[in-house]
């Protein structure tokens, strides 16, 4: 194993799951890794996230893929429905498997971190120990230097996973404006499950939408958008959904009475839609939202962050320099996450559609569609469902064999 001074040492900003994912990956590689996390807890409260084959392609490559699925529930049978119940579409899980070589698979984000957790040498996050990047270092000379509470840190790599606000990314770039409102609010909760069962579903209304997906746990995940100024707040936050979402089709009303109006996370959406120039300087690299925050309105946010640390760890060996691994990693990863988040703003725009003429006729497109079969829509994931990471994957299944779903989901 590494030593602790700067050769073989690198400092992760940021404890979520692409600082997590990258503290695993390059631990894998020899790295001795250090992860500073801000909050005292790591528990991410009332989040479910939907892994696409790509990630878990990604995880595979470091060994993860197969017990993060055993943690998982496959997301079954379901679609897209009015506010009033009315389906439009429905989803064919065998088919979108078949395509793109697995399932979307749905999990708590607090499983997947504390499985990260437990798969990292002990020691190895610092929570409640906030991270500033004083010095990016140079490529292959200058170590790169981090402060902490307890004094500073040198690293032959600093990964900058600190997230939508990233202050990692404004000392790389100060002359980028950042990410920029996109003019919607979500809602995140997670309650147990109604009595009675029902489709996962997403439904979409004018400017808004309603999305509740069975956990496999016994409990729900529950997200909601809607166009909403940035900044704006509610008194009561479950009050909000209520006055919004409480006259639309169940499950929702049931769902909205099990939670208590503490457990309702809501956060503004903003994305990077002016990519930045790189994903590095010096011996320093952004990850996830620090490097290309997207809508959430294709999934994919949490995914693309695994992506970006595999393929990171991918490139850079603790014996070799930092300097053509990190060049490697920004060529590699700006053009596939700038083409998935200006993917997902258009998937924006969709949603964004309030007049009663134009919902209608996005109702009408989608009902059309669903009836030529599940093939068309899955086009709308091509390119990246299917992506395969530059390293070999080593769970099963492999070679893009597609499992059977667990029964009952």
């Amino acid at each position: 194993m590494p030593g602790t001074g700067p050769d073989g040492r690198a400092v992760v900003i940021g404890g979520g799951v692409g600082g997590l994912t990258a503290a695993v990956a390059l631990s894998r590689r020899g790295w001795h890794v250090t992860v500073l996390e801000r909050a005292r807890d790591l528990e991410p409260v009332g989040a479910g996230i939907v892994l696409a084959p790509n990630a878990q392609r990604a995880l595979d490559t470091v060994g993860l893929g197969d017990a993060i699925r055993s943690l998982a529930s496959w997301q079954g049978e379901g679609g897209m429905r009015t506010p009033a119940g009315r389906w439009l579409s429905r989803t064919d899980a065998r088919a979108a498997a078949e395509r793109f070589g697995g399932p979307l698979v749905l999990l708590h984000r607090a499983a997947l971190v504390d499985h990260f957790v437990r798969t990292l040498p002990e020691g190895t996050v610092r929570t409640g120990c906030p991270g500033e990047l004083l010095d990016p270092g140079t490529p292959d000379g200058r170590p790169a230097r981090v402060r902490t509470p307890g004094g500073e840190l040198e690293a032959a790599l600093v990964v900058g996973a600190d997230g939508i606000r990233s202050a990692t990314r404004a000392g790389l770039f100060p002359e980028h404006p950042g990410p920029v409102h996109a003019g919607f609010t979500t809602w995140r909760f997670v309650v147990p499950a109604p009595a009675r069962p029902f489709a996962p579903h997403e439904s979409w209304g004018p400017a808004s939408l309603w999305g509740s997906q069975p956990l496999g746990d016994g409990r729900v995940y529950a997200y909601a958008a809607a166009t909403a100024p940035d900044g704006a707040r509610a008194a009561d936050e479950k009050a909000e959904l209520l006055r919004r979402f409480g006259d639309w089709h169940d499950p929702i009303p049931a769902l909205l009475d099990a939670v208590s109006a503490d457990r309702v996370l809501r956060h503004d959406v903003h994305h990077m839609i002016r990519p930045l120039p790189a994903y590095h300087r010096g011996r320093t690299a952004l990850l996830g939202d620090a490097a290309h925050a997207m809508t959430p309105f294709l999934g994919q946010g949490g995914n693309q962050a695994i992506e970006d640390a595999v393929v990171l760890a991918h490139h850079l060996a603790p014996s070799a320099g930092t300097g053509p691994g990190l060049a490697a990693y920004s060529a590699e990863r700006l053009p596939r996450t700038t083409a998935v988040v200006r993917r997902s703003a258009r998937a924006t725009r969709l949603v964004a559609l309030r007049s009663a003429p134009a919902v209608a006729l996005r109702q009408a497109l989608v009902s059309t569609v669903s009836r030529f079969g599940p093939e068309l829509v899955l086009r709308t994931f091509d390119g990246i469902a299917d992506w395969r990471p530059p390293a070999p994957t080593y769970a099963a299944p492999a070679h893009g064999d597609v499992p059977e779903p667990p029964a009952g989901r």
